[in-house]
């Protein structure tokens, strides 16, 4: 067997020495490749040299551990308010442009064919809201694929690390992106990456058009913040982004950071919301993206590179979008980035008819007949229908006095309304709707019968709490309302941002008193918030109900 080792003669010194001066030589020139961009975030936390290592942190602690924080595996009680600290003005995107040379559509998927990649253009943008139109991913990266990186809005804006949310000025930090989770590749460093060859060019496209999840389970398994924050953000975005046209089809739906359990909450409405919308959607996990991270990081240290393409991928992203003026100010809303973003560029209706394809396809699926409309805006139903969600099995609820008072009100309500319609038929042979109590614990219901209920609400009521998710299905008439009942001194936007985003209207009520000024409410959650003596006078609630069907609010 020949020895490992051998000793140098001349020639192989002096061959050493030339290939030490040309490597010194010609790196001198300009670097071969760039793996790091400067995101200026006016936050004090920056990831040092020393940080810096071959491949991505493979968990929240690593990382936490690379920046020189700890992670604290815990769930906020409230959303975070994250402080931006950063040039608002950068999170607007730019006008495209239009020199004649773009090369691929959304549906245009095969790049084998073309001679030079197509960079990364950005069809509409705002905080935590993206639509890219060729984006690449390389070893959990994704990349933006251009020769003006200058030109795109700021990553922070964009995307983030993916940690779970706490209000804390460290993990503020550390949700801030780094290199790792989003990076800029010249046109020159991806031919020295992946070739120039298309025969031989090791790019592979996910075909169709993909919707890219950014968010840790942290808020995806609870009914509102996926079906009435999440999918309503990114259906928003994706219907706007598109305006004037109808929106391609969604063939995909990533959830980066989240388990195929992650994502779905105990009753099963989000699975069962998002099969009955895209019945066709392919859903990948967390499994799923890191096979893709390992599929194109395994061959790196051997110098042969590879990447996914994605022809047209919307990047949702929780913690880009408190960043902006709207969520991480106003209303804490993730979706009100995209919602009043896009109403503002005069994009989307302000309406909420948008929104109604997604809810008819819920109706349908629990068989629902969808509602007559009056006009375009407005839908007629057969009875003013009232639903009280009740919470008097769950942690915060009402004082059960209150609750039996209130029960006993509302029927009071419509045994009245119902005997002057009686009246008014009896004298004329027409007359006004008949009106309709439903009292129901949803926990206790199918969520088939959950659906129906909802679909046929005039005026939805209860407690603050998920149940008032159900929002999202009601049909929109001239006089559709949320009546949202608060601890006094507390309040929350949940729901009342999400009514107003669909064209009906809110009204917070605390025990004898209400509001519908959006101007003077702030998040509040005083002690006896979460409890279960919450106090309600049913009188004040009776006179919004009937002031509200007759158009007087």
């Amino acid at each position: 067997m020949a020895p490992l080792f051998r000793s140098l003669s001349r020639r192989d010194a002096i061959l050493i020495l030339i290939g030490a001066f040309s490597m010194h030589f010609f790196t001198s020139l300009g670097p071969l490749t760039s793996h790091s961009i400067i995101i200026s975030t006016g936050l004090p936390q920056q990831v040092s040299d020393e940080a810096m290592v071959e491949h991505p942190p493979k968990n929240d602690q690593e990382l936490g551990g690379l920046l020189g924080h700890g992670y604290v595996e815990e769930e906020p009680n409230d959303p975070p308010m994250d402080s931006p600290g950063v040039d608002p003005d950068k999170s607007v995107i730019p006008p495209p442009k239009n020199d004649g040379s773009e090369q691929q559509t959304a549906m245009e998927t095969d790049i084998s064919r073309v001679v030079v990649l197509p960079e990364t253009t950005i069809v509409e943008h705002v905080p935590g809201w993206t639509l890219f139109r060729d984006i690449y991913m390389a070893n959990g990266t994704l990349l933006i694929l251009s020769s003006t990186p200058s030109s795109f809005p700021d990553i922070l804006y964009m995307t983030s690390t993916g940690l779970a949310a706490l209000n804390t000025e460290e993990n503020i930090a550390l949700r801030v992106p780094t290199p790792w989770n989003m990076d800029f590749v010249t046109p020159q460093e991806a031919i020295q990456r992946w070739g120039d060859n298309p025969a031989s060019r090791r790019v592979w496209s996910v075909e169709g058009n993909t919707l890219l999840f950014n968010d840790p389970p942290q808020f995806l398994a609870h009914y509102y913040h996926f079906c009435a924050e999440l999918l309503l953000g990114a259906w928003s975005f994706w219907t706007g982004a598109a305006h004037p046209e109808p929106p391609p089809p969604i063939h995909r739906a990533i959830f980066a950071h989240s388990s195929s359990e992650g994502w779905r909450d105990g009753p099963g409405f989000n699975s069962y919301f998002l099969r009955a919308v895209f019945p066709s959607l392919t859903v990948e996990v967390e499994d799923d993206w890191n096979d893709r991270i390992a599929a194109t990081s395994a061959s790196i240290d051997s110098g042969v590179h590879r990447a996914w393409h994605f022809p047209y991928l919307l990047l949702a992203d929780r913690s880009a979008a408190f960043r902006g003026k709207l969520c991480g100010t106003q209303n804490q809303r993730t979706a009100s980035e995209s919602v009043d973003g896009l109403i503002a560029r005069s994009k989307l209706d302000q309406n909420g008819l948008w929104w109604k394809s997604i809810r008819t396809a819920v109706w349908r699926f629990a068989g629902v007949t969808e509602q007559d409309e009056v006009t375009p805006e407005f839908e007629e139903t057969g009875k003013i229908v009232i639903t009280y969600i009740s919470r008097q099995s769950t942690r915060r609820r009402l004082i059960p006095e209150d609750h039996e008072a209130l029960v006993n009100d509302l029927e009071a309500l419509v045994r009245r309304k119902n005997a002057e319609i009686g009246d008014i038929k009896a004298t004329s042979g027409s007359g006004a709707k008949e009106w309709e109590l439903n009292v129901v614990q949803a926990e206790k219901m199918t969520k088939d019968e959950q659906v129906r209920f909802a679909a046929r609400t005039t005026i939805l009521l209860g407690v603050h709490g998920n149940g008032l998710s159900h929002l999202i299905l009601m049909p929109r008439t001239k006089v559709s309302a949320v009546i949202e009942i608060f601890y006094p001194g507390g309040f929350a936007h949940d729901y009342e941002w999400t009514t107003w985003a669909l064209g009906m209207k809110h009204f917070g009520v605390w025990n004898d008193t209400y509001t519908t000024d959006r101007q003077t409410l702030y998040p509040s959650y005083p002690d006896g918030f979460q409890g279960p003596s919450i106090p309600v006078y049913g009188p004040n609630v009776v006179s919004i109900i009937e002031k509200r069907v007759a158009g007087e609010l």
